[in-house]
């Protein structure tokens, strides 16, 4: 997804300040709209998980009501996202390279340092759940830097947000590992938040059965 963007880097950069519609005096191009549905199912998306790890229903106990994830609901979810995410770093990258051979090579070798280290982070965050309370809570502030960036992106290149995110991420980051080794010589009780399940479709099952 993020070669064929990075293929197409001329086009989009030409989209950026043609707007689309205009409501109420304010015009919106590809980039505004991309930013802002991104930034908003974001936010959406965030708090809805915030709410289930911590007050939602057991994720056991919601089978009966067919509210369970499916893998196909999680790939589009997670496609929908990294979408978003490449649609901005894609526009970002534009001014920082000139050929797009180095920035596809670039974007290859970042997934593929992602895809070996993904396992033991994943493992990481879930076995420590402040952890995940954390990182729910930056995609929340990230979809708000989406919204003000989509709605005006020069007074937010211009506020230095992402900076602004980024160094409470890291202070966040920091704080929590001091936390840690706290827990560890006190051994406090680590609380246990909802965990979703994914549930095979029927031809997988037969499968199983068999």
């Amino acid at each position: 997804m993020r070669s064929i963007l990075l293929l197409g880097l001329g086009w989009l950069l030409s989209q950026k300040g043609k707007p689309i519609f205009t409501v109420f005096a304010k015009s919106f191009d590809l980039a505004s709209l991309v930013m802002l549905a991104g930034g908003l199912f974001l936010i959406y998306k965030s708090v809805h998980e915030i709410h289930q790890k911590l007050e939602g229903d057991d994720y056991n106990l919601q089978k009966s009501n067919n509210k369970l994830y499916k893998f196909s609901q999680a790939a589009f979810q997670i496609i929908l996202i990294d979408l978003v995410f490449s649609f901005d770093s894609i526009i970002t990258a534009g001014g920082t390279a000139k050929y797009v051979e180095i920035m596809i090579a670039a974007v290859v070798i970042a997934l593929v340092i992602m895809f070996v280290f993904s396992p033991k982070i994943a493992f990481f965050i879930q076995k420590h759940p402040t952890f995940k309370m954390l990182a729910l809570s930056f995609l929340v502030m990230i979809g708000l830097s989406l919204v003000i960036e989509g709605w005006n992106s020069e007074k937010a290149e211009n506020l230095h947000l992402k900076n602004y995110i980024y160094f409470g991420m890291a202070f966040s980051f920091l704080v929590e590992l001091l936390n840690m080794q706290v827990r560890k010589k006190h051994a406090n009780r680590i609380v246990q938040l909802n965990e979703p399940q994914f549930v095979e479709n029927d031809a997988d099952k037969s499968d199983l059965s068999k």
